[in-house]
């Protein structure tokens, strides 16, 4: 290829990439991108003490690596200063004789196949989710254990390991070996797809970190070696010889990958299957590795990670929603930079109540945890982070709100009435066709509805007038309109909001219900005081009572 056209295409794709990366910015001027920057990182750096050095972790893991590939994101956007090593407080006293290489995160399916391209002998493993340690024997004697540190100095986790069942103290020959592997919680047929990762990570580093172990705490922590940098030059072979000698754990876990469908095939599997550990991804490795000599305490180019989906997704809120319901009461919503959360697209989490939100009391900017309840309803989890900024916000008083407010479109009712409509023409009420919440936002934004039944009145040429409904729209939604007339009184006592009977008898008509009192009402099987309560009220509001003429009026059955 010439130089000159090699050139070229080399710029398109730097264009590109920069084009790809700027969707991931925020629209932020710099002084409040390097407050969210430090913010951000500030945080990171208060949990990386508190794992590394008292072995205590204050989040959840895959939402530590969503916030430092945050921080990266940002750092990109806004400073290029090259980030904290997240290892930085880990580091120990004792040099690993061989460090102990990183593992680069592959964000995809398109990726994974990228690396597997070209490259043969690939193998691939469960990630464990444990905690790294360096195990050196001599003469076939563990004579010292020492912890992942920083890659290239650890702790000194002899004493501990001394008390670990699973770590073996005599090996089955008189060798000097050294392996790298995994401390990990021993978990009972654990399913990572169903209950995640039980935070099995920071329990053992927990009791790691301490200078004894009981014999229950000990036998909990299980060892999976997962590399022999000196050993075999073929992965087979160092994992049936680690058998032999006794390390046994990836036996079963060593499986060979040729294509991206091999890769995802195990990857599915081991997440949605029983296991003896928690894990949060798998690792692809070459069989072949440079000499250990030349490993480097930094991700190496012979082995990757492909984590599992997240069970939890780490949100950025850009705007929050005070939705009022029909009877009043107020929903907080968050709308969120958009997320993917098990192949969905997350873009909006209800708070549930006003009362959580001022709790919580989440603005925009502030990230928030996300997971799916049922596997399909998005939930919000907590708040992660809060903003530099905390924005003001105008917050609808609670008392302002209520199952008998709001029966016209006037100022900071629009919420209220649109959903009395919605649930008016919905299949609990009057179940028209043809009739939704956008139709009755068109309506409204055309001032053709001051009423709960303005409806009523429409004709044919004020609906082909209103923008967004054609003549043919227009007749199908009079048609729709007028079908409403021949409905039972029943299913229009629903469709106004009348508040729950249960088993109680009805009257067939307006008049003789209006009549009853709250003693005649909680007289009637399964009414309760409050219940009772709150149907007297219904049918002496003034509100009601005015609609309540107006189908008179309409000659509406029972009115």
């Amino acid at each position: 290829m010439p130089l000159t056209l090699r050139l070229f295409i080399t710029c398109l794709l730097a264009l590109a990439s920069l084009n790809a990366n700027a969707t991931l910015c925020p629209d932020w001027p710099p002084e409040r991108a390097s407050n969210e920057i430090t913010v951000l990182q500030n945080q990171i750096d208060t949990w990386d003490d508190s794992y590394h050095r008292e072995g205590k972790s204050l989040v959840a893991d895959e939402l530590y690596d969503q916030s430092r590939a945050r921080l990266t994101e940002w750092r990109q956007c806004f400073d290029p200063a090259p980030p904290k090593n997240p290892l930085g407080t880990a580091r120990g006293t004792i040099a690993h004789p061989i460090a102990h290489t990183g593992l680069d995160k592959l964000v995809d399916e398109h990726a994974v196949e990228h690396w597997l391209r070209h490259r043969t002998d690939i193998w691939v493993q469960p990630k464990v989710d444990g905690v790294a340690v360096t195990l050196i024997y001599r003469k076939g004697l563990l004579t010292q254990a020492i912890s992942r540190g920083d890659g290239s100095h650890g702790q000194d986790w002899t004493t501990a390991a001394r008390q670990i069942a699973a770590i073996p103290q005599r090996l089955a020959q008189p060798l000097d070996l050294l392996v790298q592997g995994e401390l990990y919680w021993r978990l009972t047929r654990h399913v990572q797809s169903r209950t995640g990762s039980l935070n099995a990570r920071a329990t053992v580093a927990g009791l790691m970190a301490r200078k004894t172990l009981n014999a229950v705490q000990a036998a909990g922590i299980g060892l999976f070696v997962w590399d022999w940098p000196e050993g075999p030059a073929s992965l087979p072979e160092r994992v049936a010889t680690l058998d032999e000698l006794g390390f046994p754990a990836s036996t079963a876990y060593s499986q060979p990958v040729e294509t991206l469908a091999d890769a995802q095939h195990w990857r599915d599997h081991w997440y949605r299957s029983p296991l003896p550990f928690a894990s949060d991804g798998i690792v692809l490795r070459q069989g072949q590795r440079p000499p250990a000599g030349r490993w480097q305490a930094k991700p190496s180019f012979w082995s990757v990670a492909w984590k599992y989906p997240f069970a939890q997704a780490l949100a950025q809120v850009r705007k929050v929603h005070f939705k009022v319901g029909r009877t009043g009461r107020i929903t907080p919503v968050l709308e969120l930079t958009p997320v993917m959360l098990d192949d969905r697209q997350i873009k909006r989490v209800s708070v549930s109540s006003l009362q959580r939100w001022r709790a919580m009391d989440i603005r925009p900017g502030d990230q928030v945890a996300i997971s799916l309840a049922g596997l399909t309803i998005p939930r919000l989890d907590g708040v992660v982070l809060r903003g530099a900024e905390r924005p003001a916000l105008e917050v609808p008083l609670a008392t302002d709100f209520h199952p008998l407010s709001c029966w016209q479109p006037t100022s900071g009712c629009e919420d209220q009435f649109l959903a009395r409509l919605a649930w008016l023409s919905g299949k609990q009420g009057l179940a028209l066709t043809h009739v939704g919440p956008g139709t009755w936002e068109k309506l409204v934004q055309a001032g053709r509805l001051n009423s709960l039944l303005d409806w009523l009145t429409l004709d044919a040429q004020e609906l082909a007038n209103i923008d967004g409904l054609g003549e043919r729209s227009a007749a199908r939604l009079l048609a729709s309109f007028d079908s409403a007339r021949q409905r039972p009184f029943a299913r229009w006592l629903k469709a106004l909001g009348m508040p729950p009977t249960g088993q109680a008898r009805l009257a067939d008509s307006w008049q003789a219900l209006a009549q009853r009192d709250t003693g005649q009402w909680q007289d009637e099987a399964g009414i309760g005081p409050g219940r009772a309560a709150q149907l007297s009220a219904f049918f002496r509001d003034p509100q009601v009572l005015a609609l309540s003429e107006t189908l008179r009026e309409a000659g509406i059955d029972g009115f």
